[in-house]
């Protein structure tokens, strides 16, 4: 008999799942070009869901329903709530683009997008091995096939194939390093696993092994080097609005699995998977921004950008431990807290960003190409503002958003007291250095370059997606003048991760 609590645990999940289905039904007899009933029963459904979970994450409660699978904490339903609105402004950014590329033939872009976030949901909310895995599975293969909507696209069927091979490779050795960690300690639960560890029950070196596949597999998630390879290419042949579907949320449901796996269930094994997280965050950091320097393409500039933040969004989350053991609550708390910051605002970011890319977008022309964005500022200055802010975010220049995320990474690593740590700081700092050139040069062509010939002509787009630009870059700006509100609720978060840890 399944008891009350764990039907409340799964309730916004119930909401999104009958939600995805009845509209599957609804759109069979939708006629319209825009599909106007399903995109507002879309974007219903969604707010109903983000509301649910910030709900929940108000409550500050944490508790646990059928068996211990599935956890409700305030970490988890804050990401829900954030993987919700980003979500939904994906939406509102992408249906004009998608309705002139013939993606809205049927309703599939809508109900992938619902299930999709079901699967991450279900990631961000999984307390054990099977469950997590199976929220990541449904949420890759309803990827695959947004990427593969265009059907008659051939660079999108490739960027499908590749993201399928390659996405079903990382996902087997995610699956046997858990199976071995299984095997290892006889449960699946991630509370079980930590405490059979901690009792040094298993030996060493199986754990170990492992470990090396979870950490290969989550970096493949998050595009970190050197499981990087599908994201330039699959950003580059996909949609621009499924690009952004991809880019956004699900990092936010890669980073609860990181928290899951790594701190909740292996901390103990921390001096092992630390040392991967270094080696994972110096070649991301590396290669993602050498790379960027060389792209005339703005969503391979972006890729390659993307993989480089994961490098900073790493090192916040190997800053918490020391020596393999936690330093101390409040600085663990603040580190992983940091790495929360910087999944959010970094999200927050792409989506102004990949928000102008669609909107410029018209039919015939992509304007994808660096070069497409010539004397923007002529043409709207909105437009060329909120990109402008993104790529002084996405660079960590003030008073912007994404400087506070760099430097709360940043302040992490060195109150560690450790000379390494220490060494990784300036390290980041030399690479951000690199990566503010090809943002930079962003800003340079929009604002000095003179517009290409058939660019000439006035931008415009849809008054529900102009609002909600204008809505996403004043929040990049807000976010960087007053940061301690968001700060604090991921430092909060995080909180009730930590003092419960083994429990």
């Amino acid at each position: 008999m399944i008891d009350k609590l764990s039907w409340i645990a799964v309730y916004p999940e119930l909401v999104l799942l009958i939600m995805a289905c009845v509209i599957a039904l609804v759109d069979l007899g939708v006629k319209t070009p825009g599909r106007m009933l399903t995109y507002v029963l879309t974007m219903m459904t969604l707010a109903v869901v983000a509301a649910m979970e910030a709900s929940y994450a108000l409550g500050g409660e944490t508790f646990y329903g059928f068996g211990n699978m599935v956890v409700v904490d305030p970490m988890g339903s804050w990401l829900k709530c954030f993987s919700s609105i980003t979500l939904m402004v994906t939406v509102v950014y992408g249906r004009p683009y998608a309705a002139g590329r013939d993606m809205l033939r049927g309703g599939e872009f809508f109900t992938l997008s619902l299930f999709a976030l079901l699967g991450m949901f279900v990631m961000i909310s999984g307390h054990n091995f099977l469950v997590l895995y199976m929220g990541l599975e449904l949420m890759t293969l309803c990827s695959y096939a947004l990427v593969a909507l265009r059907r008659d696209d051939a660079r999108a069927t490739e960027a499908a194939m590749k993201y399928f091979v390659l996405g079903a490779l990382a996902s087997g050795f995610l699956l046997y390093g858990l199976s071995m960690l299984y095997g290892a300690t006889g449960s699946l639960d991630i509370n079980e696993v930590f405490k059979a560890i901690a009792d040094r029950q298993v030996k060493h070196q199986v754990l170990v092994f492992g470990l090396v596949f979870i950490v290969a597999g989550l970096a493949f998630k998050l595009g970190a080097v050197p499981f990087h390879m599908w994201l330039p290419d699959v950003y580059h042949g996909a949609p621009t609005a499924v690009t952004l579907i991809i880019g956004g949320a699900p990092q936010l449901a890669a980073f609860a699995m990181c928290i899951r796996l790594l701190v909740e269930g292996l901390l103990p094994l921390a001096l092992d998977w630390q040392q991967m997280l270094v080696l994972l965050a110096i070649g991301s950091l590396l290669i993602g921004n050498l790379a960027a320097v060389a792209q005339t393409n703005l969503k391979r500039m972006l890729a390659f950008s993307t993989i480089s933040q994961m490098g900073f969004l790493l090192l916040g989350l190997l800053a918490g431990v020391v020596s393999g053991n936690p330093i101390n609550p409040l600085t663990t708390e603040s580190a992983y807290g940091a790495a929360m910051f910087y999944a959010l605002t970094y999200v927050l970011t792409t989506l102004g960003a990949f928000g102008i890319i669609l909107l410029l977008a018209r039919a015939g022309h992509e304007s994808e190409e660096i070069v497409d964005l010539a004397g923007l500022n002529q043409r709207s200055p909105l437009y060329a503002g909120v990109m402008a802010m993104a790529m002084f975010s996405l660079a960590g220049l003030p008073p912007m958003v994404g400087f506070y995320a760099k430097l709360g990474v940043l302040q992490a690593l060195i109150s560690s007291g450790q000379t390494s740590y220490l060494v990784l700081a300036v390290f980041a700092v030399m690479m951000s250095l690199i990566g503010a050139f090809y943002y930079l040069r962003i800003v340079k062509v929009m604002y000095f370059d003179a517009p290409l010939s058939h660019n000439a002509q006035p931008v415009s787009a849809p008054a529900d997606a102009r609002i909600v630009l204008a809505i996403n870059g004043a929040l990049i700006l807000a976010l960087g003048i007053f940061p301690s509100g968001l700060m604090t609720l991921c430092a909060q978060s995080i909180k009730s991760i930590v003092t419960s840890l083994g429990s």
